[in-house]
């Protein structure tokens, strides 16, 4: 065991890494500085100790029956409205905003687009899960891939794995894992997450939103892939063709966080349009 001297040295090394993760100032700041460090290294620490293989299958027996409420997309969106994510340092205001500021910024620079302004509405409403009581570490933060040895970008990497089975099982622990070269991502199994429930979501209910928009969704918080540049050796194609929508999408979901909040009531009815097109009446969560 490692004394609390050698471990504090792993985290700080490991903290420094991400202060400045991303190239504007203010944003993911996972440092110590962050008023929400605590918090945030918690439910990292929480995420990366329980995420493995075996955990990710059980979640996907648990949520992936649809079977938790049918909702239209507006009471999902209403539903976020008392969620704070315990994983975002940016922020500590309603998930609910945050939703109506990407959709805002993706529609203000790509106005022709209106898929992709739904998709910034809806991107983040597998949040629902934590509002039915699942637990954050399982709902929020930074996605990952399991089954295949944990990448170097991965936030906290280096001080918050030691307690994950996959780490040290050489099924899972080598650069492939579980998987083949180039197999593609719909083909690996990821963390569990809002992403990954919101995308199957989509999927069970038959959504008719294009294929990029269903990219944007499962992987805008797999920051290892489209920041950290990790995982390129488990890509097809497809999925460096889809990167870029992902990476336009992330720019809106990540630098339109604001406590400017947009007037929510004088957008609804141009979402609601575009979901009456896209995401018609009640979906099956």
């Amino acid at each position: 065991m490692a004394s609390a001297d050698v471990q504090n040295r792993v985290m700080e090394n490991d903290i420094y890494k991400y202060r400045n993760d991303c190239d504007k100032p203010g944003f993911r700041n996972f440092s110590r500085e962050s008023n929400k460090f605590d918090m945030v290294y918690k439910t990292y620490t929480d995420m990366h100790s329980n995420q493995c293989v075996e955990f990710v299958k059980r979640k996907h027996e648990e949520w992936l029956q649809f079977n938790h409420g049918k909702l239209t997309i507006m009471k999902a969106v209403n539903l976020l409205n008392t969620l704070i994510d315990e994983s975002d340092p940016d922020v500590t205001f309603p998930n609910s905003f945050h939703a109506f500021q990407t959709a805002e910024g993706l529609r203000k620079m790509y106005p022709d687009l209106d898929w992709f302004h739904l998709t910034g509405l809806i991107h983040d409403l597998g949040k629902v899960m934590a509002i039915w009581g699942e637990a954050q570490f399982a709902t929020v933060g930074d996605t990952f891939i399991v089954g295949a040895e944990f990448a170097p970008s991965i936030v906290y990497r280096d001080s918050t794995f030691a307690k994950n089975p996959d780490l040290h099982d050489p099924r899972y622990n080598t650069k492939y894992g579980m998987y083949e070269p180039n197999c593609g991502l719909e083909n690996v199994l990821m963390s569990w997450g809002h992403d990954e429930y919101m995308y199957h979501v989509l999927r069970h209910n038959k959504c008719t939103l294009p294929e990029e928009a269903l990219y944007c969704v499962r992987f805008h918080s797999f920051y290892p892939w489209h920041t950290g540049k990790d995982y390129d050796h488990l890509c097809n194609d497809k999925d460096r063709k889809m990167i870029e929508w992902v990476r336009k999408f992330n720019e809106h979901d990540l630098y339109t966080k604001s406590p400017d909040f947009p007037d929510v009531e004088t957008l609804i009815p141009y979402y609601q349009s575009l979901i009456d097109k896209y995401l018609p009446g009640k979906l099956s969560f």
